[in-house]
């Protein structure tokens, strides 16, 4: 079902989203733990409820309770494991790879349509090499794992996705030898990573860094039970900035932005950078935005998910927005530099695709157009906000919000949009 987006002027206060990325960590990491460990605050969205259900394929006893779970009992290797079908995350199902491998049964893991084209060949290899033995659709889901991996010396390349890497130092504490881990090609989405240590941290696990995104050590331990507070989402929160940039009179956006490394903090030195003042007190931020923002070139190969959100702020420049790096972009739910060229070109943007991003540039003739977010969640939310500003556009697949921030829709509106299902 696609969505109606009229002109509009959003105000008021919004709450943010917590965190998607730590509540999929925190959650596998009490579920391995268990014994009572809590993860607070959590984002319930399709992608997150994959996680929960997941682990409790693996066995885990988790009680829900409001933006709260509690493990009961941790995730047993020792069962026999029905095919998990992890919808449409990739995180979920990259994460459960390396969980998988750790049980002594063939297991199956797949997901939807889209996720089936998503590559996972990196990470099987990585597996195979430590003991694992892994079949699937030419390195898409769905795939069989069958373990155990006993761990030891393992490579992967670093330039597809680092999930590949977070999955196999979550379940490397768990392997009879650890494992000595290399990273190999630059690394992608560094500060996923840094978050993946963070979370192992606070449920007692060490992970030895013997070169910064390069090579580390696990040694075998024990995932110890914790108490995690999921910090708001910087992802989520750069869609509300834009928002509030294009659109925005006097937003105040609420939420505990916490100490936990995010890649996606970035986006506030981008913005700045535009010429956008931030104000941040205590749980509360509020924006300054000027009559024109500036340009500039910024580097995403940390912080692919900023791609969207950013792109449609050349909406408001008043020069070209260029940016770079960020290839891996083209590996999510989709391919979203080839989409984001093909769509903001109807409401008359000005756009040179390169293969690793986007040189975009503003036009005095803007107009309302029909927009394919092919079903990609952070596609259609920023598509709705550029609709907010140019008015008459129609925006495809909102169903597609599910995933990370299933009451967007509603809460623009209360702040003043006019976004209308049809």
């Amino acid at each position: 079902m696609s969505c109606k987006v009229e002109k509009s002027n959003i105000s008021g206060e919004i709450v943010c989203p917590a965190n998607k990325s730590y509540t999929h960590r925190a959650i596998f990491l009490a579920s391995l733990a268990g014994n009572n460990s809590k993860v607070e605050k959590i984002l319930l969205s399709a992608d997150t409820i994959a996680t929960i259900e997941a682990c409790r394929k693996f066995g885990a006893e988790i009680e829900t309770s409001g933006s709260s779970i509690i493990v009961k009992k941790p995730i047993n290797l020792e069962i026999k494991v029905p095919e998990i079908n992890t919808g449409n995350s990739g995180t979920t199902i990259r994460i459960a790879a390396g969980i998988a491998s750790l049980f002594s049964e063939e297991i199956t893991l797949t997901g939807d349509s889209s996720l089936q084209k998503r590559p996972m060949q990196p990470l099987l290899d990585a597996l195979s090499s430590i003991g694992a033995h892994c079949n699937s659709t030419n390195g898409n889901p769905p795939i069989k794992i069958k373990g155990k991996i006993i761990g030891g010396d393992v490579s992967i390349p670093g330039n597809f996705s680092s999930q590949f890497i977070s999955s196999l130092m979550i379940s490397a504490p768990l392997t009879e030898k650890g494992i000595n881990l290399t990273i190999e090609e630059n690394l992608v989405s560094k500060p996923y990573l840094d978050a993946t240590i963070a979370t192992m941290r606070k449920f007692g696990v060490t992970v030895q860094t013997l070169i910064p995104y390069k090579k580390y050590n696990i040694f075998p331990q024990i995932y110890n039970s914790a108490t995690f507070t999921v910090p708001i989402d910087f992802s989520s929160l750069a869609l509300l900035f834009s928002a509030a940039v294009l659109n925005g009179k006097d937003i105040t956006i609420k939420g505990e932005i916490g100490n936990l490394p995010q890649g996606d903090e970035v986006f506030i030195d981008i913005l700045e950078q535009l010429g956008v003042k931030i104000i941040i007190n205590d749980e509360e931020i509020k924006i300054k935005t000027p009559e024109k923002l500036n340009g500039g070139k910024f580097d995403l190969s940390n912080s692919p998910d900023l791609l969207p959100p950013l792109a449609i702020l050349v909406l408001k420049s008043s020069s070209p927005i260029e940016i770079v790096n960020v290839k891996h972009a083209r590996l999510k739910e989709t391919d979203r530099i080839a989409i984001i060229a093909r769509e903001l070109v109807k409401i008359g943007i000005k756009i040179q695709e390169n293969e690793d991003g986007l040189v975009l540039e503003s036009s005095e003739k803007l107009v309302g157009s029909k927009l394919n977010s092919e079903n990609d969640h952070r596609l259609f939310m920023s598509f709705c906000i550029a609709g907010m500003f140019v008015g008459d556009c129609t925006v495809s697949d909102h169903e597609s919000v599910k995933v990370s921030y299933p009451n967007f829709i509603s809460e623009m509106n209360r702040l003043g949009a006019k976004i209308q299902i049809q």
